[in-house]
């Protein structure tokens, strides 16, 4: 299977070069030229298999270069430290309405599920290549600590992750500053995310860093992330009498990364009735949804950091898709955002995208509401992005879906305790993978929003720069 660009001028890769570099030479994001269909019979099958094997089905076709049996060891390996052995459960609230914990992995959240698997994947092509990499991502609060978690010690990377400095939780923060690993540095940046996920962008962009740096990149702008987030749509489905009966997803989301995964578990077969975008309050989502209209606004500080996000990066993905993947329009797109800040969608393109999405705001104060609500009447405790996915859900049941809907569990209430003590009273108790994490010593560095500057950081520390081409 090759992989194109959204933007349409890169030239189609395998999967091995779409895993390493992450976005394409072009900046585009990469997808499958087609999308393999799995029988009914096929994901009836997935009932009473483990997370691994399903894992190992849905994904192989897209990695055929891997080979089967290195894959199989790897996706063992990812998930063999999960907290739970069905690695995502579901738990019932009501009679229709279920949380997918995603939050049982070693950093407490959802990006665990792809990234463990990510790490493995990559460590493992590298040293197959004997290169060495440059690992850089931003993070809103999750997925620099997954990442950090993931890759820590590997030989054969550097990571370095940015974070807005002053925006993320104190254990998010501390969950990437505390490792002491060699190969691991943390940039606080004098910014929101959208600068770190821009400032990244560039660097992807800029050919002679690119080579230079053998950059790699671990963001969900990754389409491997993407596709290892597909599995746990077909294990929750398979649970509930999929395919059935159709299912309904609500997922918090800044990024769409993962509620774009849910997307293409539809593409591969899995009957998804409605996908819902349950965004905070930095809703550029649920606007351009309701209006047609991309139009990028201040970032606000929420109790939810990770959805603190206004350019929606795997956005692009979508609109690709809904454009019947017509990449001149999406250059177009694009070349608007980068001038204006957003761009209009066309009444075609846009009921595409409404045919199969809903899109939800939930404010900070039904954020709150929602984590006493749903503690309150069900004893669950939900972290604020969970709580904004269910308050979602109370608003898609107005709509009277069929179907059952489950709502994506993005991380563990103990990573976010002062949100908790606010709307229950109560103070969670920490999980045991936090012990001590207040009373070891931060490591990281406090940089300007300048692409220059950060870039001299990067270069000053990175230790390997072997290219790929002269491997």
């Amino acid at each position: 299977m090759k992989y194109i660009s959204t933007r349409g001028e890169a030239p189609p890769v395998p999967f091995v070069e779409t895993l390493l570099a992450g976005l394409a030479p072009d900046g585009g994001l990469y997808l499958p030229q087609a999308y393999p269909r799995l029988p009914d019979a096929t994901i009836a099958g997935f009932a009473g298999r483990s997370y691994a094997e399903v894992a190992q089905a849905i994904i192989e076709p897209f990695t055929g270069e891997i080979g089967t049996r290195a894959l199989r060891e790897m996706i063992a390996a990812a998930y063999k430290d999960f907290r739970h052995p069905a690695v995502a459960p579901l738990t019932q609230l009501d009679s229709n309405v279920f949380v997918l914990e995603l939050f049982h992995g070693p950093t407490l959240a959802f990006k665990d599920l792809a990234m463990q698997l990510l790490a493995q994947l990559i460590d493992h092509v590298l040293e197959a290549r004997g290169e060495r990499a440059t690992i850089i991502g931003a993070t809103s609060g999750d997925t620099g600590a997954a990442a950090i978690e993931a890759f820590a010690s590997l030989p054969n990377v550097d990571v370095f992750i940015l974070y807005p400095h002053g925006r993320i939780s104190e254990v998010q923060r501390r969950q990437m500053t505390t490792v002491e690993a060699d190969n691991i540095h943390t940039i606080a940046l004098e910014g929101t995310f959208d600068d770190a996920q821009a400032c990244v962008k560039n660097m992807f962009n800029h050919k002679a860093v690119r080579d230079e740096l053998n950059l790699c990149g671990v963001n969900s702008i990754n389409f491997a992330r993407i596709l290892f987030q597909t599995v746990y749509y077909f294990t929750s489905a398979a649970v509930l009498g999929g395919p059935q009966r159709k299912i309904s997803f609500v997922v918090p989301t800044g990024n769409f990364g993962d509620i774009f995964a849910g997307w293409m578990a539809k593409r591969m077969g899995l009957p998804i009735d409605r996908l819902v975008i349950a965004t905070n309050s930095n809703d550029i989502l649920a606007r351009t949804l309701a209006s047609g209209q991309y139009a990028v606004q201040t970032v606000q500080p929420t109790q939810s950091p990770s959805m603190d996000i206004q350019v929606s990066s795997n956005f692009e993905r979508l609109l690709f898709e809904a454009h019947g993947r017509d990449a001149s329009t999406l250059r177009r797109l694009m070349a608007g955002l980068r001038q204006s800040q957003g761009f209009s969608i066309e009444p075609g393109p846009l009921q595409t995208i409404r045919d199969e999405f809903d899109a939800f705001r939930v404010t900070e104060a039904e954020t709150t509401q929602e984590i006493a609500q749903s503690w309150r009447e069900t004893g669950y405790l939900a972290d604020p992005h969970t709580a904004v996915g269910l308050s979602a859900a109370r608003k898609t049941k107005g709509n009277a879906p069929a179907s059952p809907l489950v709502v994506l569990g993005t991380a563990h209430p103990g990573k976010f305790p002062d949100a908790i003590a606010r709307a229950t009273g109560i103070q969670p108790d920490p999980p045991r993978r936090f012990a001590g994490l207040f009373d070891k010593k931060e490591r990281f560095s406090i940089l300007p929003n300048d692409q220059n500057e950060i870039e001299r950081f990067i270069r000053a520390r990175a230790t390997g720069t072997a290219k790929r081409a002269a491997s």
